[in-house]
């Protein structure tokens, strides 16, 4: 039952969103890295990812994970954030900065949709209580 509740609350584009976001990730020498989950993810950002960069985005994947796999430095990672403030320290995020774009972009997405849904949660909140004081009331 709380698989299928999982289900109805998120859409399959979210499911796929949150999924592909863990190939980001540095833990246990990027085991979870997939390249053609990662180009999907960045598909989902279509003003951030034009056509063109799509195709450098893909040459980039291939650079960025055997530098990664072959850097002591990228090695004990734990999450993405590390991960970002590790390319920033190092100014790898200037050699990749496509794979840079859609690290950040793959941190502020779980802040924006949280957002967002506290928001959608706080409307209906108002609205109810809003409805439940107004009732009917008749005109004389």
């Amino acid at each position: 039952m709380q698989l299928q509740e999982l289900n109805n609350h998120f859409s399959e584009a979210n499911t796929d969103l949150l999924l592909f976001m863990t190939c980001l990730n540095p833990s246990n020498s990027f085991v979870a890295f997939d390249k053609e989950k990662l180009i999907y993810l960045a598909k989902f950002y279509p003003s951030d990812f034009l056509g063109i960069d799509i195709l450098a985005f893909d040459s980039q994947l291939f650079n960025y994970i055997f530098d990664m796999r072959n850097n002591d430095l990228f090695l004990e990672l734990q999450g993405v954030s590390e991960l970002a403030e590790k390319l920033v320290n190092t100014r790898k995020h200037e050699t990749y900065p496509l794979v840079y774009l859609l690290v950040k972009l793959a941190l502020t997405l779980p802040v924006a949709t949280a957002t967002v849904e506290r928001s959608f949660s706080a409307m209906k909140y108002i609205k109810n209580e809003l409805c439940n004081r107004m009732g009917y009331q008749e005109d004389e």
